[in-house]
């Protein structure tokens, strides 16, 4: 029986294991993936308070580190359900095992959202990535796309122009949403290109591997094509936590409708990070939502002991 069972091993999870732990309670933290979550594959992150410059996976690794040393245990299986009865919270996992906690914190975080088009999920790993840290080195000295206009597509556009001969990014609005210092740095680069106010209009492919693009320009209409070798999808994050509405309302875009304290409708359950309804999605904020529902969870602990 763990005083606080955790799911979701990204910067919200870790750092609620990190409060708790330091309030002493007893603590695991289930991540179905990779411990660090999305943070993990970003090749520089720039904006953690107190560092200039940290890959994703370093302060990941940091994290997961400090978790350890203070004593949580972390599993690493897919929770497939929740059930709470008198009082105790009981999470099942894909495996077959059930760990019993007094409170459970939920930071499912997001995953990556897709474009929808035809054929889409059978060109994963056949031509279609998410990750340049992961997959930027199978492009080497050739041509990849970057489907997004955000800090995460800009900045994977920049680490792959380091190893590609040429990329070419496509952003669907009339400018950049990114950081416009990430923005400056890509018009330095001299391979790299932009089309705005472009969309994916289908994927053309051969023998079931990604050949090209079918873009369109939403301002003229007009359509075109372009040769890739690869292409790398930042169009946004979706949520997963239709298997957990029953305790914790979801709002209509599919994120628990939790205010600031974390809080949910079920006693004892309590929401944080990227899952969570939000404005702003940054490894800072997950942080705060880690802390504050690690101490609801403590403060529900003291009051029910």
């Amino acid at each position: 029986m763990y005083d606080v069972v955790i799911v979701g091993g990204g910067p919200a999870g870790l750092v609620s294991a990190v409060y708790a732990l330091r309030g002493g309670r007893s603590v695991v933290v289930i991540e179905k993936n990779s411990f660090g979550g999305q943070i993990a594959f970003s090749p520089k992150v720039e904006n953690i308070p107190g560092t200039i410059q940290i890959s994703g996976a370093e302060f990941a690794d940091k994290l997961v580190e400090q978790v350890v040393n203070l004593g949580a245990d972390l599993e690493l299986e897919k929770v497939t359900e929740i059930k709470k009865e008198d009082g105790i919270f009981r999470v099942s996992t894909e495996d077959g095992n059930v760990f019993e906690g007094k409170t459970v914190i939920l930071a499912l975080g997001v995953k990556h959202r897709m474009l929808g088009l035809e054929g889409e999920e059978e060109l994963v790993g056949n031509g279609i990535s998410f990750c340049a840290v992961c997959d930027g080195a199978f492009y080497t000295g050739q041509h990849a796309a970057m489907i997004g206009g955000g800090n995460s597509a800009l900045q994977e556009a920049l680490l792959l122009s380091e190893v590609c001969s040429k990329v070419t990014i496509v952003q669907n609005l009339a400018d950049f949403t990114g950081e416009k210092k990430l923005a400056q740095a890509i018009a330095e680069k001299d391979n790299v290109e932009v089309y705005f106010s472009t969309v994916v209009d289908s994927y053309l492919t051969r023998d079931g591997a990604l050949t090209g693009l079918r873009l369109k320009n939403d301002v003229t209409g007009e359509l075109f094509e372009i040769a890739v070798d690869g292409a790398f999808l930042a169009v946004g994050l979706q949520p997963e936590n239709e298997p957990f509405a029953e305790f914790a309302k979801l709002n209509a875009w599919g994120y628990f409708d939790s205010a600031e304290d974390c809080l949910t409708d079920t006693e004892g359950l309590f929401v944080a990070g990227d899952c969570r309804s939000k404005r702003i999605r940054q490894v800072t904020t997950a942080a705060g939502d880690g802390a504050i529902a690690a101490m609801a969870a403590c403060m529900y602990l003291d009051q029910n002991a």
